[in-house]
């Protein structure tokens, strides 16, 4: 089959969730279809990333969008019905070549990521279209309303009433639907919203080894660090649990890694000599080696933690929020620690450190339900099914 797949950005580095399902999924799909990926990017992109793509996919076309153009739309924005996630990364130029590169292709099946893509293909009402909505951006517009500072909740108000309305009409207009949990496909409002299928993440076992390496820190938090929910969860660790921590373990340390780190998370280290901001890493797994413990309070968000598979594949016992655990479905108590308040988290982060024999056995429990459980071979085969029809 010839596919092609429009996404919102160029796969590859892995430093982002959506473009990690992205490449896990496509480089799978490779083996057996004819994949021709045209991805939109409002930054430049390097010619070995591109390189590397080129090893699985039959064509990659890179559209770029400049920044003025984005500038021009997001003005335009209050005036429209679409929601922002949408008019950012729907241009005109870019439909041009869109429309081209389908002319061109002739595809038998379009797969869009993210309702931010569909607007390009939703008047193709011939060709045949799958859409991975990843996680519902609605719901996660809501949350991050309900922490936003006063002036800023009627815009997210008005982006979530708008973000509602879009994916319930994209849920109509294209042939199959997917969604990264079953708590997510929970959260779309469309009355048929159980036909959707649930295709999870995996995780590369054979990259995420446990590693036995000198422990530096004592936590970890790993992520897109300008991405606001994972802000928040660092701000409230740090603010919040750390503090606490700190009463019976004075020199606990923390490490924060990940891409773009906003100001307020690099503050965190120019403030704190036992707080270190990394910033954007070679290899990930240095960071996960050398922590004792993971620690991804989340407040906000949607979708499927990564970091919370990668740590347990790496062996590193993780405490977290029941909101993050509900979309991998770890065994509370056994597989993974869940908090609630920042004293529920202190406690369990001075329990791991007190109890070498706990970290292990929360350690193993994890490592053991992430290789039975999250298998990239497996959801490509669900989304090859469903593709298929």
């Amino acid at each position: 089959m010839k596919l092609l797949v429009l996404l919102s950005r160029v796969p590859f580095p892995l430093e982002k969730g959506d473009k990690l399902r992205a490449y896990h999924l496509v480089s799978r799909l490779a083996r057996k279809h004819e994949v021709h990926l045209v991805c939109l990017s409002d930054t430049p992109t390097a010619p070995e990333h591109l390189e590397h793509l080129k090893r699985f996919c039959s064509s990659i076309e890179v559209v770029r969008i400049p920044r003025w153009r984005i500038i021009l739309k997001l003005l335009a924005a209050a005036f429209s019905r679409l929601p922002v996630q949408v008019v950012y990364f729907h241009h005109r130029h870019a439909q041009r070549r869109i429309d081209a590169a389908i002319e061109r292709i002739r595809p038998d099946h379009v797969v869009c990521q993210l309702v931010r893509t569909t607007e390009y293909v939703r008047h193709r009402y011939a060709l045949p279209k799958t859409l991975d909505y990843m996680d519902t951006l609605s719901k996660g517009m809501e949350r991050r309303t309900e922490t936003a500072p006063w002036y800023l909740r009627p815009i997210f108000r008005l982006e979530t009433r708008r973000l509602i309305r879009y994916e319930n009409l994209m849920f109509d207009q294209f042939d199959h639907t997917m969604i990264i949990s079953a708590q997510d496909r929970d959260y779309i409002y469309h009355p048929s919203r159980n036909r959707m299928a649930v295709v999870p993440n995996g995780v590369d076992m054979e990259h995420f080894r446990p590693e036995t390496v000198e422990k530096r820190f004592d936590l970890l938090f790993t992520g897109n660090m300008n991405y606001p929910p994972n802000i928040d969860s660092v701000l409230f660790l740090v603010n919040r649990v750390l503090p606490i921590v700190r009463k019976d373990r004075p020199e606990a340390s923390l490490l924060v890694s990940g891409v773009d780190p906003a100001p307020s998370v690099r503050e965190l280290a120019r403030r704190d000599k036992l707080i270190t901001v990394t910033g954007w890493v070679k290899d990930i797994r240095a960071s996960y080696a050398s922590s004792r413990i993971f620690i991804a309070p989340m407040q906000i968000g949607t979708g499927l933690q990564n970091k919370l598979l990668e740590a347990m594949a790496m062996r590193i016992p993780c405490i977290t929020s029941a909101l993050a655990n509900n979309a991998i479905g770890a065994a509370p108590g056994d597989e993974v620690l869940i908090g609630e308040t920042p004293e529920d988290y202190a406690r369990l982060v001075i329990r791991l450190l007190d109890d070498a024999q706990e970290r292990e056995r929360i350690a193993a429990n994890g490592y053991a339900f992430v290789r039975e459980r999250f298998d990239w071979e497996r959801s490509a085969a669900e989304m090859e099914r469903l593709i298929a029809g």
